[in-house]
């Protein structure tokens, strides 16, 4: 673990039983580190595993096999003071804010809970004080505190958890796909917050998400998952102008361009077939059934996440050989 990462995680595994001797491998061996004050972007299609996987980073779900390493501590061994300071240094932004906010509490409720179970406010006024200012901070009014949920709309909801989340002082946060469920243009908006409070505070994300153009826009590096593995990773930048997997290639080539010219002049890369059963996965590399590029070794060994360029990994053969 480098000096600067904050979270590792190391050969991460989570599958769950579905039938009687069936195995769904939700996150199938993922391994990634997390620097201090970076935002890492989690990306892929739908049911891919995206976000079982930031689940299980966090502690939410047990893992099966591997390990989350936060500050040099396992997340999976924590218990009693070390894993109620954990709670506190990592927070989650869930995907829905209409599920994921108590509709019997007021807003106040919601976000105080928080500083009243990690003791951050001495008095009922100091809390109070601290409550108008995350709500101001999120762009809503002190006034909004003693409302329910059902009063605001899905932008005003996901302020409200975003600043639950910030009302424990965190260092960590992930962020489950925050904006998907949002209108077009709110989500903008709150993107916009989230790095502003990302550089105001110091914070480091796990950014979860399938919209590339907004992952591009507020990650440092991305990680590209197909069925429960990370097939690629690099910065953001050198992903998005030269990606390697021909996974990320079809994911890239969907990505509208605002140039009416550049976007007619591009050919979009359609992928035939469709993703296979994260119970009974094939052999070899799980993308080889919708490759167009794919061979007989792809067909019977898996390749492994291996450094092509500095900083920049990916899990193909066709790049495998050329570093051997």
């Amino acid at each position: 673990m480098s000096s600067h990462d904050i979270l590792e995680v190391k050969h991460l595994k989570k599958y769950f039983n579905v039938g009687k001797h069936d195995l769904l491998k939700a996150v199938d061996d993922v391994s990634f580190s997390i620097k201090e004050g970076e935002t890492l972007g989690l990306v892929g299609e739908s049911g891919c595993g995206k976000t079982t996987c930031g689940r299980t980073v966090v502690g939410m779900y047990r893992a099966t096999e591997g390990e989350v390493y936060y500050k040099g501590q396992n997340v999976h061994k924590l218990k009693g003071k070390e894993k109620k300071a954990f709670n506190k240094e990592v927070q989650i932004i869930f995907q829905d804010p209409y599920a994921s906010l108590d509709p019997r509490m007021t807003v106040a409720e919601i976000i105080g809970e928080g500083i009243e179970i990690h003791d951050l406010a001495k008095t009922k006024q100091e809390k109070d004080e601290k409550i108008a200012h995350l709500l101001e901070l999120v762009g809503l009014n002190k006034e909004h505190a003693n409302r329910f949920i059902h009063e605001f709309s899905g932008g005003q909801r996901q302020r409200i958890g975003i600043a639950r989340a910030l009302a424990v002082e965190p260092k960590f946060i992930m962020c489950d796909e925050p904006i998907s469920a949002l209108d077009v243009s709110i989500q903008a908006q709150i993107a916009n917050m989230l790095i502003k409070f990302q550089q105001e505070m110091k914070l480091t994300y796990l950014f979860i998400a399938h919209d590339l153009a907004m992952v591009k826009h507020i990650s440092d590096r991305i990680a590209v998952m197909y069925l429960g593995s990370i097939v690629e990773l690099a910065e953001s930048e050198v992903l998005y102008r030269h990606p390697f997997h021909p996974y990320t290639e079809a994911l890239m080539s969907a990505i509208p361009i605002a140039d009416p010219k550049i976007e007619d002049s591009r050919q979009r890369i359609m992928l035939e077939g469709d993703v296979p059963s994260p119970i009974n996965t094939p052999p070899g590399c799980k993308f080889q059934g919708r490759c167009r590029k794919a061979t007989d070794l792809c067909r019977c060994e898996a390749p492994k996440l291996t450094e092509v360029e500095q900083g920049h990994f990916v899990a193909c053969h066709l790049y495998q050989k050329q570093v051997e």
